[in-house]
């Protein structure tokens, strides 16, 4: 299962392989996020990198990058979300990712916001201690249909 999992900095050299974890197809199916050109995926980590409102940390599973994780305040409300590379599904590394972000982010209510067929990252959330607040229906984003998605509440 999970090995030694640490957060850091992200690093400018991390972005490539963020940049790759988005691309996987059945990665994009599960977020109901359609993956980014590079160009528009490195645009997209420079606002977040610029963004003051929230940690943006990179995860590191046995010292190798596995994934990100960031919290960002959006219409009045404080948000996280976390990308693993599917590679390192299956083994705790989200859920153990995310508790150790949540002793750094000490912001309540925190909000995330999960597509409704990903059962492996609502789980991850339960884990953590996150509650269902309510669920929506609406265009996914960058308009690639509809997505059923669960709103919840730490």
């Amino acid at each position: 299962m999970v090995g030694d999992v640490k957060l850091r900095e992200v690093r400018e050299e991390d972005l490539p392989i963020f940049f790759e974890h988005q691309l996987d197809p059945e990665a994009t199916r599960m977020a109901a996020f359609p993956p980014r050109d590079r160009q528009e995926f490195m645009a997209h980590w420079a606002r977040i990198l610029a963004d003051p409102t929230g940690p943006i940390r990179t995860v590191l599973a046995d010292g190798a990058v596995v994934g990100n994780i960031v919290c960002w305040e959006q219409s009045g409300q404080r948000e996280v979300g976390y990308w693993i590379g599917r590679d390192h599904w299956g083994r705790g590394i989200a859920t153990r990712a995310l508790a150790i972000f949540l002793e750094e982010v000490k912001a309540r209510p925190l909000y995330a916001h999960v597509a409704a067929h990903n059962l492996g990252s609502i789980r991850v959330l339960e884990k953590c201690g996150f509650t269902v607040d309510h669920r929506e229906r609406g265009a996914s984003i960058r308009g690639s249909g509809e997505v059923d998605e669960l709103v919840m509440k730490l």
